[in-house]
């Protein structure tokens, strides 16, 4: 909930949180509850109401947030010449699932980042007026940029060999498999965006103001579809 206010540029406000169980286990809810109130104090978000319930498992969260009308980015402005950007890096979320799949140990940065992923409010807001569209990373991102490309009537190509990759992740896979997790993967809940070529600075030093780092990771051109290329075209 808090990357997808954040691919809009908006600030979190309050949510709400709606809770069905089985039977009640302090000691679940109460790791729980440190989890979500955790991650809600981070980015100043008041839970404000909700339900809870006997029944099967379920948790229902839903996040307000504010933005100026005229700032707010949405999936549909992307523009024919725009660069694509990620906040970053990319795959460690999906390369901890995939080892927990294969019943091995999981590396503990990566399984940190499948099971604590960082919405990028604050890069979000510092983009808010540059960046011309904006999604979040949660189905992947060939997946993801074929939604933002659909929603802008444009087409993308994706330079795979740039896409940005933790120490860890480029050391314990090989590249095909880095790749297939960088743009299939999902779950890293980065920031895709574009962004005037003019611009590449104004982006360059928003980033660095929030202390989150940027890579160019492609093109927007007229058409449609998405286009992934290596190094060897």
């Amino acid at each position: 909930n808090l990357s997808d206010l954040a691919a809009m540029g908006a600030t979190p406000t309050w949510c709400t949180l709606s809770l069905a169980l089985h039977e009640a286990q302090s000691a679940w809810l109460e790791a729980f509850l440190d989890g979500f109130l955790a991650l809600a104090g981070m980015h100043d978000v008041a839970l404000v109401g909700g339900d809870t319930t006997r029944g099967s498992l379920s948790i229902s969260v839903t996040a307000l947030g504010d933005v100026d009308p005229e700032a707010v980015v949405r999936r549909d402005g992307a523009r024919a010449g725009d660069d694509l950007w990620v906040t970053g890096t990319l795959g460690d979320a999906a390369a901890a699932l995939a080892q927990w799949r294969a019943g091995g140990a999981i590396e503990q940065d990566l399984r940190l980042r499948l099971d604590r992923p960082a919405p990028r409010v604050e890069a979000g807001r510092a983009l808010a007026r540059i960046a011309h569209a904006c999604i979040d990373v949660s189905d992947g991102l060939f997946a993801d940029v074929a939604h933002l490309c659909r929603a802008s009537g444009v087409a993308a190509e994706i330079a795979v060999d740039a896409l940005p990759a933790s120490t860890r992740l480029r050391t314990m896979f090989t590249d095909e498999t880095r790749r297939v997790l960088q743009m299939s993967g999902g779950d890293d809940y980065e920031l895709c965006f574009t962004a005037a070529p003019s611009q590449r600075s104004e982006v360059t030093e928003a980033a660095r103001s929030v202390g989150v780092p940027v890579t160019r990771v492609g093109t927007i051109a007229a058409g449609a579809g998405v286009t992934a290329v290596d190094a060897r075209g």
